[in-house]
Order: structure tokens, then sequence, then C-alpha cells
């Protein structure tokens, strides 16, 4: 019997909290203590207040990942004297220190490693990634690695997808799968490019009834054992 990677020449992952951990209140108050200031939950939920909207205009092709870097860290920014570029750049590195592959996704990978080409689709921000990849020892796990502030376009943009399927060789669609956590931009996105999709369901949260991921999962042991023991 063949299993369903079989099925597959290419698994495309999102890359944060599908590959990776991604503590936004760890990296900040890390980054923030590099100021000597005490980074609070309270200071997080206000910075939340006005990063999550900005993430919803990025997916929607509304602003640019310029606008959404500078514009999160305005307040603290003049707080501190400094420019947002530099906190953002700051805060993009303290994120770096403390990456972390998410449980199974290194076994996940080596088992994948050379029975199917594996690539990454990103809407983070390439000065994290590179160093993400470089620390966790995947960097040449994955190729292609697509990253949104490149291109200039986000997942669910179909634009992203048909770049990303260019640098593949143009790849039959039937024989792509893409993964990832996020149902808006990773599964809607997959789907309006025309491949299969995998939801990284982490917290068992209930499908819309207008989105239908090909499979779901929720965790990548469980995702490793879909793909090679199904």
């Amino acid at each position: 019997m063949s299993n369903l990677v079989s099925k597959y020449k290419w698994i495309l992952f999102d890359a944060d909290e599908t590959l990776f951990h991604f503590d936004a209140f760890s990296g900040l108050k890390l980054m923030f203590s590099r100021f000597n200031v005490e980074f609070s939950l309270d200071d997080f939920a206000a910075y939340q207040q006005i990063n999550k909207p900005l993430w919803v205009d990025y997916q929607n092709g509304l602003i640019n990942a310029a606008h959404l870097q500078h514009t999160r860290f305005t307040h603290w920014a003049n707080k501190l004297s400094v420019t947002p570029q530099h906190l953002n750049s700051q805060f993009l590195a303290a994120m770096g220190d403390i990456c972390q592959p998410l449980p199974g996704a290194r076994e996940l990978v080596d088992s994948l490693s050379g029975k199917v080409n594996l690539g990454i689709i990103t809407n983070g921000f390439t000065e994290l990634q590179s160093i993400r990849l470089s620390r966790t020892g995947f960097q040449d796990a994955f190729s292609p690695v697509v990253i949104s502030e490149q291109l200039g376009k986000a997942k669910p943009d179909v634009a992203i997808f048909n770049h990303a399927f260019s640098l593949m060789g143009e790849p039959e669609k039937r024989q792509v799968l893409m993964v990832g956590d996020n149902l808006h931009s990773d599964i809607i996105g997959g789907i309006n490019a025309g491949i299969d999709t995998c939801w990284l369901n982490h917290h068992g949260a209930a499908v819309s009834d207008d989105i239908s991921p090909s499979y779901q999962v929720s965790n990548l042991t469980e995702l490793q054992q879909l793909l090679l023991l199904s």
C-alpha cells in the first residue's frame, strides 16, 4: 500500500506556528529588557490591539510590510527616542534568539527529506526567517523559501503561490500540498491556488462551513503519521 506522501512531489509549509514556535510576548519581553524596560502583559495587550489589525490589512493587501513593521512600534519608538525601524529590527533579532521548532518539526522534516520536495511560503519577515532557518539547521531542507516581504504580495493572494510554483518548475497542482495553521492565509490561499491543503489545527477550532481543507491534523506528529503511515 502506498502512503499519502507518494501522492505529492511538493509539500509547502507556512513558517510561524506551523514549523516554528512564535512567542511574540517572550520576544518582546526580551527585546525591551535590552532597553531596560519591563514589558508587561498589559503592554502586550496594547501592542496587539495595534498589531493584529495591521496583520489583517497586510494579508488583505491594504498595506505593505514596512508600514506594518513601523506602525506597530511607533508608540514605543517615541517613548524610547529611537526609530520604529530600529525597534522592529531588535524585535526580529530577539525572536531569532528564542526561536524553537515546534514539537515534531525536526522529526517530520527528517522523515520527509529525500521522499518529497519541501518549500516554505511565509508572510513572516525576511530578517527573522533567514536567522531562524540557519539556527535550527533547516536551511538546507527547504527550497524555495518564498517570503511575502520580498515579493510584495502576502498569502492568501494567489500571486505568492504562483511565484512559488514558478520557482518549483511549475509542478502539477495535484502533486502539491500546502500545510499551515492559518485558515485564512494558508488554507484559503492554497485552495484558491488550486492545491490540496492541510490545516494544522492546534487548538481544535471549528472549521467554518465555507472553508474545506483537504486534511486536518492537530500537531506535526499527527501530520507525519498521516503522510507516511496512511
